[in-house]
C-alpha cells in the first residue's frame, strides 16, 4: 500500500475534526445517541467542498422527511405491528422507488427519507409514545453532523471542485479532439474493437460530467455560476459522439468506392478540419464559416439520378457540417465557461437552454424490482422480530431496509451487501473494544478524543481512497453504528452482543432477499439497456415519440455510457458482441431528422411514412432478424430514396436524403450499392 499523502491525511484530519466537534457539542447539548452526530459528519464528508455541502444539503432534508413521516406512521399504527410493518416496507420501497428514477445525487435525498424512517420507528415500535422526541432528537443529532462537516469542510483548507470539473471537462474536449483527428486520417481504419471501447468511453465522461456538474452550485469557486454553460457544453460533446461515428463509417465507404484517393479535395477539407479542432488558443485556427463553406462546396447537389457515391458524400458532407457547428460553439463555450471561473461569466452565457437530467435513460422496471426487494427485505425482517419476540431484533429490518437503498442502483448488490457484512464483523472486537472497555474507563473529553484518533485517522485517509473506500467504510460504520444504535452509558456485553447479531442478522437477510428477487448478471442489464434504445427507435418510427435531436443524442450517449462497463463484464457473449449501440444512435440521429424533414417533402411523404413503418417493425423485432423483412426493408430505403431524390430541391430535401443515405449505410453495410430508377410511387408492402 501505497505512503499516505498530503491530500488524503488533510482530508483525514478535517474529517476527524468535524466529527469531534459535532461529538462535543451533541454531548454538551445531552442528546440522547450523541455517536450519530460522529458517524453523519464521516457520511457527509467529501474530498472536496462543493459535494460535502450538497451532501448536508440533501441528507438533512431527507432526514427531516423521514422524521417527518415517521411522526405520521407510527402512532397511526401503533397497535397492529403487522399494519405497521407494511406502511413502513412500503413507505422505504416508495422512496426508493423515487430515488432511482433521479439520476443525479439529489436521489439521496429520497433514499435518505426511506430509510431513515426505519432507523426511527423500528427501534420506537415498543414505545410509540417516544417516537416525537426520538425523531427529534435524530434530526438534531444529523443536523448537528451535517452542520460541523459543512463548516470545517468549506472553511479550513477548502478543496474546491472547479478545477477538478474544469480537469475533467478539459479531459473530454481532448478525447473529442483525438476522435476527430483519428477520425479524419487518410488511412483511418475506425470500428475495431479497440477503437469502438475508446468511443464508449468518451461517452462515459460525457454522462459523469452531468453528474458530476449536480454539485457546482454548492462549489466555493467562481465555477459555480457557469453551471448552464457546462450543461450546454456536455451537450456539444454529446452531439459530437453520433457524428463523429457516422463520419468515420463514411468516409471508410468512401475508401471502398475509391473516392478518397491522394490529393483529392476531400482529403484537403478533412485536412483543414482536423488542423481548426486540435489548433490552440495561440494559434490562427481556420474560420468556421471558410469551413462551412468548403463543405457546402464539396457537397454534391441532390438529383434525380444521385447515385450511391453521391448520396454517401451528401451524408458526409452534413455530418462534417454538424461536427464544425458543434466544435465551434464547444469553443465558445469552453471560454466562457474559462472566464467564469476567474470572473464574471458573460451575459451571454448566463441563461442557456439545455436537456434536463430527466431526458436520460430511466429503467422504471428496475426500479419497481428494486423497491420490491426492500419492501420483502423490510417485511421478512419485521415477521422475522414479530415472530421471535426478540427485544434487539428492531435491528433486522432496520438493516435490511437500509442496506437494500445503498445498493438498489448495482446490477447485483449481493457482493456488495456481502462484503459490508464482511467488514461490519471485522469492525466488531474493535466496536467491543470501545464500547465495554473504552468508554466506561475514560472521564473526559479530551481521553475520548486520544482514544478515537489512532483508528478514525487512519480510517479517514483510507476512505479518501477509491481503491480502500468500498471496505474501509464499513469498517467505520460498524464502530460508529454501535456506539450510535446504543446507550453507551447503560451498554453490557449482553446488550452489545444481541444488538451486534441483530445487525449482522439484518445484513444476512439483505443477501438473502436482494438474492433471490433482486440480483441480474451484467449481460442481463446490457441486453436491456439495448432493448430500450430499440423501443424508443421503434416508437419514433411509428409516430408514438418525436424527441428533440439534443435530448435524444444526450439519452442513447447516457446509455453507451452504461453499457460500455457492462459489456466489459458480460464478455465473450455473442449476442452482446455482435450490438453497437453507436449505430443505434446514429440511425436515431437520422430518423429524428427525417421526422423533421417529411412535411415538406410533398408526395414524397408516403414513402417516408411506409420507410418509417418497416424500420418500426424493424426495431421492435430486435434482436430477431428476418432476411425476408431484412429485403423489405431495404427495399424500402431505396424506395424512398428515390422517392425523396426526385423531389424539389430545398433543404429539407438534401437532409432527408443525407439521413436516408446514413440509414441505409448503418444497417445494411454490406448491402449492393443504392442505384437509382424510375420512382415508385406504389408502396412496399
Amino acid at each position: 500500500m501505497k505512503f499516505f499523502s498530503k491530500t488524503e491525511v488533510l482530508f483525514s484530519v478535517k474529517s476527524f475534526t468535524a466529527a469531534m466537534l459535532a461529538l462535543y457539542l451533541a454531548m454538551r447539548i445531552g442528546l440522547p445517541r450523541p455517536f450519530w452526530a460522529l458517524m453523519t459528519a464521516y457520511i457527509v464528508a467529501a474530498p472536496f467542498s462543493g459535494p460535502t455541502r450538497s451532501k448536508a444539503v440533501y441528507r438533512f432534508g431527507g432526514t427531516f422527511l423521514g422524521a417527518f413521516a415517521t411522526v405520521l406512521i407510527v402512532p397511526a399504527f401503533a397497535n397492529s405491528p403487522e399494519l405497521l410493518s407494511l406502511a413502513l416496507a412500503l413507505w422505504v420501497g416508495g422512496c426508493l422507488y423515487v430515488s432511482l428514477l433521479d439520476r443525479t445525487p439529489r436521489s439521496y435525498f429520497l433514499m435518505l427519507a426511506g430509510y431513515t424512517a426505519g432507523l426511527i420507528a423500528f427501534p420506537a415500535v415498543n414505545d410509540p409514545g417516544t417516537v416525537f422526541d426520538i425523531a427529534l432528537a435524530r434530526v438534531e443529532e444529523i443536523l448537528l453532523g451535517i452542520s460541523c462537516a459543512t463548516v470545517v469542510h468549506s472553511l479550513v483548507f477548502p478543496q474546491s471542485f472547479g478545477p477538478v470539473m474544469l480537469a475533467r471537462l478539459d479531459n473530454a474536449l481532448r478525447d473529442a479532439r483525438n476522435w476527430i483527428a483519428d477520425a479524419l486520417a487518410p488511412h483511418s481504419k475506425g470500428g475495431d474493437e479497440k477503437t469502438s471501447t475508446d468511443r464508449r468511453k468518451l461517452a462515459g465522461d460525457i454522462t459523469e460530467l452531468r453528474m458530476m456538474a449536480v454539485h457546482l452550485p454548492f462549489d466555493t469557486s467562481h465555477l459555480r455560476w457557469t453551471g448552464n454553460a457546462i450543461h450546454a457544453l456536455q451537450e456539444r460533446l454529446a452531439a459530437m459522439v453520433p457524428l463523429l461515428s457516422a463520419i468515420e463509417d463514411r468516409l471508410l465507404a468512401l475508401r471502398q468506392l475509391g473516392a478518397l484517393e491522394e490529393g483529392s479535395r476531400w482529403r484537403a477539407l478533412l485536412a483543414d478540419i482536423t488542423a481548426w479542432a486540435g489548433a490552440r488558443k495561440d494559434d490562427q485556427p481556420q474560420d468556421p464559416a471558410r469551413l462551412r463553406a468548403a463543405i457546402d462546396a464539396l457537397a454534391p447537389p441532390p438529383s434525380r439520378h444521385a447515385g450511391w457515391l453521391e448520396l454517401v458524400q451528401l451524408n458526409l458532407a452534413a455530418r462534417l457540417r454538424g461536427l464544425v457547428d458543434a466544435g465551434a460553439e464547444a469553443q465558445t463555450l469552453r471560454r466562457y465557461i474559462g472566464k467564469g471561473a476567474s470572473g464574471p461569466l458573460p451575459p451571454e452565457a448566463r441563461h442557456l437552454p439545455g436537456v434536463p437530467v430527466q431526458a436520460l435513460h430511466l429503467d422504471r422496471g428496475m426500479a419497481l424490482v428494486s423497491s420490491l426487494a426492500a419492501v420483502i427485505a423490510t417485511l421478512a425482517g419485521c415477521a422475522f422480530w414479530i415472530a421471535t419476540g426478540w427485544p434487539s431484533g428492531a435491528a433486522v429490518p432496520m438493516m435490511a431496509a437500509v442496506m437494500s437503498c445503498f445498493f438498489a442502483t448495482q446490477d447485483d448488490p449481493v457482493p456488495f451487501i456481502k462484503g459490508f457484512l464482511v467488514w461490519t464483523i471485522y469492525s466488531v472486537p474493535l466496536s467491543a473494544f470501545y464500547l465495554l472497555a473504552v468508554l466506561p474507563a475514560i472521564h473526559s473529553f479530551e481521553m475520548l478524543v486520544l482514544t478515537l484518533a489512532p483508528v478514525f485517522l487512519v480510517l479517514g485517509v483510507l476512505i479518501s481512497r477509491p481503491a480502500t473506500f468500498g471496505r474501509a467504510m464499513p469498517f467505520l460504520f460498524g464502530i460508529c453504528g454501535t456506539l450510535a444504535l446504543q446507550d453507551t452509558n447503560t451498554a453490557d456485553a449482553a446488550s452489545f452482543i444481541n444488538s451486534t447479531l441483530a445487525q449482522l442478522a439484518g445484513l444476512a437477510l439483505a443477501v438473502l432477499v436482494i438474492g433471490v428477487f433482486r440480483s441480474v448478471s451484467a449481460g442481463w442489464t446490457a441486453r436491456r439497456l439495448l432493448r430500450a434504445g430499440w423501443k424508443e427507435l421503434a416508437r419514433m418510427g411509428d409516430g408514438r415519440q418525436a424527441p428533440s435531436i439534443p435530448e435524444f443524442s444526450a439519452r442513447m450517449v447516457d446509455r453507451i455510457a452504461l453499457l460500455t462497463p457492462r459489456l466489459a463484464m458480460a464478455g465473450a457473449q455473442q449476442d452482446l458482441q455482435a450490438a453497437d449501440a453507436l449505430v443505434d444512435l446514429r440511425i436515431g440521429l437520422n430518423m429524428t431528422q427525417l421526422l423533421a424533414a417529411r412535411h415538406e417533402l410533398g408526395r414524397s411523404q408516403a414513402a417516408l411514412w411506409a420507410l418509417l413503418e418497416h424500420l418500426s417493425q424493424h426495431f421492435e423485432a430486435r434482436p430477431r432478424s428476418d432476411a425476408h423483412e431484412n429485403a423489405r426493408l431495404l427495399a424500402s430505403l431505396d424506395n424512398a430514396l428515390r422517392s425523396v431524390s426526385a423531389a424539389q430541391a430545398s433543404t429539407s430535401q438534401r437532409d432527408a436524403l443525407a439521413a436516408l443515405a446514413g440509414i441505409r449505410r448503418d444497417l445494411f453495410p454490406q448491402a449492393a450499392p443504392y442505384q437509382p430508377s424510375p420512382v415508385l410511387e406504389k408502396e412496399i408492402r
